[in-house]
């Protein structure tokens, strides 16, 4: 399965601008035969507590990926806000190819350390979806720093996707926290971040893909950029069966120990 990660630089507010930079990376990804591209966090807005502006546009950001995939005949990924009584839920959606939902995630654990959680409704439960004989799970930024999802979701999926807007200063947690991810859960991890400046936040992107053993296939830095990568779905399984390291897990001692 070919993979495009599209790493912007989200403009705040600028809704329109956000779309034709994201077009013009979907035409990109097209062009290179990709299956899926994938944005990052809140595409078309960026992260905000702003709940009453974050509403106004949601609607308006599904509509315009769905035509997106029908007007270029390939599957989506993006983030989104989406409104929940008197709060939003921070959302990523995947689209196939004829505009169908393929699978919607609701990050379950925002950040609280920036008031996120006061604003967004946590989700409470695991997404995944099939393309190209693979199956994918969905998480969104600080989900990262919380492993046991991340093991609960691999005993399905063989890739897991991870869409962010990761600030730069704690950039080196991100790319090591992804190679964990991949390494202990055996999996490929596809991880698109944004880049750019807001109001002094520096975005460094970090965007990359990562395979079961934990090798960085592809990645980039800091600037806008369309990565391309190849991801083998049978390659999970060789990996899990050379070395078979899901067999030694104590699933109930682990769960007691929760619960004491």
């Amino acid at each position: 399965m070919r993979v495009a990660l599209g790493q912007i630089d989200v403009k705040w507010k600028q809704e329109e601008e956000n779309k034709n930079k994201c077009e013009e990376f979907i035409k990109k990804a097209v062009e290179n035969k990709a299956d899926l591209i994938v944005f990052p966090e809140m595409t078309l807005t960026g992260v905000s507590n702003n709940i009453a502006y974050l509403s106004k546009v949601s609607e308006d950001s599904v509509k315009f990926f769905k035509n997106m995939t029908s007007k270029y005949n390939i599957n989506i990924c993006f983030g989104y806000a989406k409104p929940y009584e008197d709060k939003c839920k921070n959302n990523l959606l995947v689209l196939s190819s004829d505009g169908e939902e393929l699978a919607e995630y609701t990050k379950i654990h925002p950040f609280s350390f920036a008031g996120e959680d006061k604003y967004f409704e946590p989700g409470c439960e695991l997404q995944f979806f099939e393309l190209k004989d693979t199956t994918l799970s969905t998480f969104i930024c600080y989900d990262l720093r919380f492993p046991e999802i991340f093991q609960a979701a691999s005993k399905k999926a063989s890739a897991l996707i991870v869409i962010a807007n990761w600030p730069k200063p704690r950039r080196e947690h991100w790319i090591s926290l992804l190679k964990a991810r991949a390494i202990e859960n055996q999996c490929y991890v596809i991880a698109v971040n944004r880049v750019g400046d807001v109001k002094g936040i520096i975005y460094s992107g970090d965007s990359m893909v990562i395979d079961p053993l934990g090798n960085v296939l592809k990645e980039s830095f800091e600037k806008e950029e369309l990565i391309i990568c190849d991801i083998e779905p049978e390659k999970v399984e060789k990996v899990r069966v050379k070395f078979p390291l899901k067999n030694d897990r104590k699933e109930e001692f682990y769960a007691k120990l929760f619960t004491e």
